[in-house]
């Protein structure tokens, strides 16, 4: 088992944390609050599920990585909001999105992985 710190997914779902943090400072105080929050929130929550899925048992691993892409989604969801409403620029969504698109990508391989090895057994 890995440490988890050095898993390629959890290094870029903590760079997309460092990069929410500092693009939701310069939010209004309208939207700081309620959706800036929710978003450092969700991608806290995906950090920790990418956590608690590496350092738990083969026939549970599968439900934190699923719990982590579900946390994807929703930060997907919230990013298109935000573009949506003009907080973020055009520039800003991309540079998120493609982190987002990554995570996504590397959380399926995870999973297809996990049930691959759950089956052999």
């Amino acid at each position: 088992m890995a440490l988890f710190s050095e898993l390629p997914v959890y290094k870029l779902g903590y760079d997309l944390l460092i990069q929410t943090y500092q693009r939701t400072a310069v939010f209004s105080r309208e939207y700081k609050y309620t959706l800036g929050e929710r978003l450092k929130n969700e991608t806290i929550d995906m950090l920790l599920n990418i956590y608690k899925a590496n350092k738990s048992k083969k026939e549970n691993r599968e439900q934190f990585i699923d719990q982590a892409r579900q946390n994807v989604e929703v930060i997907r969801l919230l990013l298109r909001l935000c573009k949506d409403l003009k907080i973020i620029g055009i520039k800003g969504f991309v540079a998120l999105n493609m982190q987002v698109e990554e995570l996504s990508k590397q959380l399926a391989s995870w999973q297809k992985y996990t049930a691959g090895v759950r089956t052999k057994e």
